[in-house]
């Protein structure tokens, strides 16, 4: 029977190791990425996993900032939102999102999320963790479930995509299709395509010297005027402000 420590000798433990010190041990597990925030949603610890996956070069860049500063609007609106959630109760764990990456390929993790609590047992804050999964077997079944329809749109996205041809890719009715994608992505087909085309041409927009009209040509949209409002609508910004911008932070 394992037998418990006592209070002093906790007391003593905790003496030892220290909050820093502990924090820090967080830095030696590989592909998770681990921060901490307060009520407001400001880093106020993040492991070095974090700092290198947002692309900065050290903590004391990222402390005090909320992921405005490092994600598009759309993907740090939902980061907020999460936190709020959490904040007021709900829990989440192993939750399998899909995200591109810098690259432009897709990547799986597993994000658990859960409220910090101060002595008193009052909500501060919250805090998390996140998994790449390309390295583990957890939750696969899940990632399975779709990942024929989420293939195909990453191969055809320039390309026009029906909802009847993206569910016969996954031998799907439409409904069922449209069923999974709410289940594991909590969003439409529809809204995953589009994203995935904005995705890229923001990618393209600041890795490449390609014309505006060129880049939504080329992931999927035949029209300029409604790329540009899809655009702003999802990255708080039109194509030629981010370009605009880009070529003023070049001087």
């Amino acid at each position: 029977m394992d037998e418990k420590l006592p209070p002093d000798k906790q007391a003593d433990l905790q003496a030892i190791l220290g909050i820093n010190q502990i924090l820090q041990m967080f830095d030696l597990l590989p592909d998770i990425i681990f921060w901490i925030k307060d009520a407001e949603s400001r880093i106020l610890y993040a492991n070095n996993k974090f700092v290198q996956h947002i692309g900065w070069h050290s903590l004391q860049q990222v402390l005090g900032k909320t992921d405005m500063a490092f994600f598009p609007p759309h993907i740090a609106k939902q980061f907020i939102n999460d936190d709020q959630s959490v904040m007021n109760g709900q829990v989440i764990s192993d939750r399998i999102e899909l995200n591109m990456l810098k690259t432009g390929d897709f990547a799986w993790f597993s994000t658990s999320k859960r409220p910090l609590y101060d002595q008193n047992q009052h909500i501060v804050g919250s805090y998390g963790f996140t998994q790449l999964m390309n390295r583990t077997s957890q939750v696969l079944s899940s990632i399975d479930a779709i990942k024929a329809p989420v293939e195909f749109v990453r191969e055809n996205f320039h390309k026009d995509i029906c909802i009847k041809q993206l569910a016969q890719s996954a031998f799907l009715s439409v409904s069922a299709l449209e069923r999974r994608f709410k289940k594991y992505l909590l969003k439409t087909p529809k809204q995953f395509i589009n994203e995935i085309r904005l995705e890229n041409a923001r990618r393209l927009l600041i890795e490449t010297k390609l014309p505006i009209v060129e880049v939504a040509y080329r992931c999927g949209f035949s029209e300029h005027s409604y790329f540009s409002r899809q655009f702003k609508a999802l990255f708080g910004t039109l194509p030629s402000q981010l370009r605009d911008n880009l070529y003023k932070d070049a001087e």
